[in-house]
């Protein structure tokens, strides 16, 4: 049975039609608002607060930690500083993913791992011999994603201190301060939140994620909701992140890719170099685990698919509705239903579209798609299969680099 979140107590008055869905146990908004397109603005043009607690959080710590991480993800972890945050995938010993999320290194012998799967048991398998420990703190330690192109000066009001020095990627200890008037016209009380601040995200927008206390977990939500009043601060949920994820070109666990774990045959399971994330494997660096695996696949030319960005072609998509007398429309939320890919002439299927949708920000319908090697080049044409009303038609798209939207503010 699902339970609410550290934040509930505070998300729930908030969310009026009681959106709810199910993330990995617990209550998840899926909007807040009647529709999620005034929360997608807010990530956009202001400033949003996403509750996003049920990632499964771990430390990993002891004399052999940095043994253990460098084990076990794609990436030389020797290389990873004090205070930087690295986001990797890590295989099984066939070279496939299991699953991806972030990594912080918070001491020299100290780690903090967040997942969308639960991984103690896999982390466990792989610590054998080494002196280590390893510790479930996902229920302990309540998360908010504050994003958009104010989340700085939210953060910078909450906490009373600047952010500009924080680097994307890094981390650092900060203290969330509320204020309360008591009886007298002048007499407030201060309350102090330590908290760890870490400058990531998954809405490829200028944000931060901020690591609370879970039994204080209501007192951060007020602090920053309060805070960011005077910046058009608003709650979102999970249809308007997965807009913005999209439009960053972010892969979903179980939509654009199935877990090594939860593979029922070799089509579902997909190596690093058939999610675009080619760029956070080191082969050369370490004995992790599917390396070897990995370096055979390379040698072979690399995987018989890769994950392109599509853009459908709106005049194919407003063609498909027009044959059966209706007006074009597109949903405002991101499909998550694998859709077939052609090859632009004929009727030879290709690949599969995994998740795709309506681009806000770009004006456009666009896409992550599984294509083979020779339709991965930018410019590449392809054909979609588009449904309307039950009638079956194709649509002309385009393979083009990802993500489908950098802003310069997501670094600076």
């Amino acid at each position: 049975m699902s339970i609410g979140s550290p934040f509930h107590p505070r998300t729930a008055p908030l969310n009026r039609k009681q959106q709810w869905r199910e993330w990995s146990g617990y209550w998840a908004s899926s909007a807040y608002a009647d529709a999620h397109d005034i929360e997608y603005n807010a990530i956009r043009e202001a400033s949003a607060l996403i509750d996003v607690s049920p990632l499964y959080k771990y430390t990993v710590s002891g004399r052999d930690a940095l043994a253990l991480v460098d084990r076990v993800i794609t990436r030389d972890a020797s290389k990873l500083a004090v205070g930087q945050v690295w986001y990797t995938p890590w295989c099984d010993e066939h070279g496939k993913v299991v699953d991806d999320g972030t990594v912080h290194r918070t001491a020299e012998r100290e780690f903090f791992w967040t997942a969308a799967d639960p991984q103690l048991r896999w982390l466990t398998l792989n610590a054998r011999g080494l002196e280590v420990a390893i510790e479930d703190v996902t229920e302990s330690i309540a998360a908010l994603a504050l994003q958009g192109p104010f989340a700085r000066e939210v953060l910078e009001e909450a906490t009373e201190e600047p952010f500009g020095e924080l680097r994307y990627f890094r981390r650092r200890p900060s203290t969330l301060r509320g204020r309360s008037r008591g009886r007298g016209a002048r007499r407030t009380t201060t309350s102090t939140l330590p908290i760890e601040v870490s400058r990531t995200g998954y809405t490829g927008d200028l944000g931060y994620e901020l690591w609370i206390p879970a039994e204080r977990a209501a007192e951060a939500w007020d602090s920053v909701m309060t805070a960011g009043r005077g910046y058009g601060i608003r709650p979102a949920g999970m249809l308007a992140l997965d807009v913005v994820r999209l439009e960053a070109g972010l892969v979903l666990l179980e939509v654009d890719y199935t877990s090594a774990r939860h593979a029922l045959n070799p089509e579902q399971n997909y190596s690093p170099y058939e999610l675009a994330m080619g760029r956070l494997v080191e082969l050369d660096a370490g004995d992790f685990v599917g390396r070897l695996a990995l370096r055979r696949e390379q040698a072979r030319g690399g995987p018989a698919r890769r994950l392109v960005g599509v853009q459908l072609e709106w005049d194919g998509i407003e063609r498909s509705f027009t044959r059966q007398g209706l007006a074009p429309a597109i949903s405002q939320s991101i499909d998550r239903s694998p859709v077939p890919v052609f090859a632009p002439r004929g009727d030879r299927q290709i690949g599969k579209l995994t998740s795709h949708g309506w681009s806000p920000i770009l004006k456009q319908a666009i896409g992550l798609a599984s294509v083979p090697p020779a339709y991965e080049a930018p410019g590449s044409r392809l054909a979609v299969e588009w449904t309307v009303e039950g009638h079956r038609g194709r649509v002309d798209a385009t393979a083009v680099p990802l993500p489908f939207l950098d802003l310069p503010r997501k670094r600076a």
